[in-house]
């Protein structure tokens, strides 16, 4: 349980960690909240050449609410949790980071390193899809932004290219109305999701007008169920509707299979907490 050994530099602003990531990007990793990376140093499943901290990077803290909201990589799953203006626009992101482990974990774990880790079971991968979020990336190139549903792209695998940094994360603003479920079957050990499903709704009267579904846990990265969401638009939420939305992303899901839930077991579960999330909406 001793790592072995690296260098550490405390980075002072963004740039610097770039230009730092620029001269050994496979040799060279970055922290913030560590909840992963000190575990995998520990255990010598990575051993970086050197440590690039960024936690006291300004640049990528903070909530900015505007027409899109910008939430800096930094930010912390406490001060999503806390943020009342945030959660008046947004209040996924509470009901998310509410049940994201323990408040020890939540003080010191970002959002941004969430995403950037692409865990499998992570909670923020789901959100950031089903609200069709883009994120930020920063490198020696500039800025770029990709959509949520492009930036996961296998189990620990993402977008984000060696020497680049996820800086933000960007939301359009909701329509007015537009109702939000995160709904998961956590892990007993860890708290991770088996299987996590998001939903950002809109109806206009009986009919649903928007839907966005981002479900985590169940498959190599997190996904939206295309044709669920598909399906839904102009209907009504009738429980013959949400039951066929339901069985749509259970079908698109090509879960995964270990020693606490099998495939089959999985796509069961998106199946049901899809249909448990559609149906706690109301018209």
């Amino acid at each position: 349980m001793i790592p072995a050994s690296f260098d550490y530099v405390r980075a002072t602003s963004l740039s610097h960690a770039i230009a730092l990531l620029q001269d050994d990007p496979d040799g060279t990793k970055l922290v913030a909240g560590g909840h992963t990376l000190i575990p995998t140093l520990k255990l010598r499943l990575a051993s970086p050449k050197l440590l690039i901290d960024i936690r006291h990077v300004e640049e990528l803290k903070g909530v900015e609410i505007g027409e899109t909201i910008r939430i800096g990589a930094l930010t912390t799953h406490a001060e999503l949790l806390a943020s009342d203006p945030l959660n008046e626009v947004l209040p996924i992101f509470r009901q998310a980071a509410d049940i994201i482990a323990d408040p020890q974990v939540r003080n010191r774990g970002t959002i941004g390193g969430s995403l950037a880790n692409a865990d499998p079971a992570a909670d923020w991968p789901a959100v950031v899809v089903a609200l069709n979020a883009e994120l930020e990336l920063t490198g020696p190139e500039g800025r770029r932004h990709v959509t949520a549903q492009d930036f996961f792209l296998d189990i620990f695998t993402t977008a984000l290219n060696p020497s680049e940094v996820l800086t933000a994360v960007h939301i359009s603003r909701p329509l007015t109305g537009t109702q939000f479920r995160y709904r998961k079957i956590r892990h007993p050990a860890s708290g991770y999701a088996v299987v996590g499903v998001a939903v950002a709704l809109s109806l206009k009267g009986n009919s649903v007008a928007h839907a966005g579904i981002g479900i985590t846990g169940a498959t190599s990265h997190a996904f939206t169920p295309d044709s669920a969401t598909q399906f839904l638009l102009g209907k009504s939420l009738t429980r013959e509707n949400i039951d066929e939305a339901a069985r749509l992303a259970s079908e698109q899901a090509d879960c995964m299979s270990d020693h606490y839930a099998s495939s089959e077991y999985r796509k069961h579960l998106v199946r049901t907490e899809v249909a448990r999330a559609l149906s706690s909406f109301k018209a």
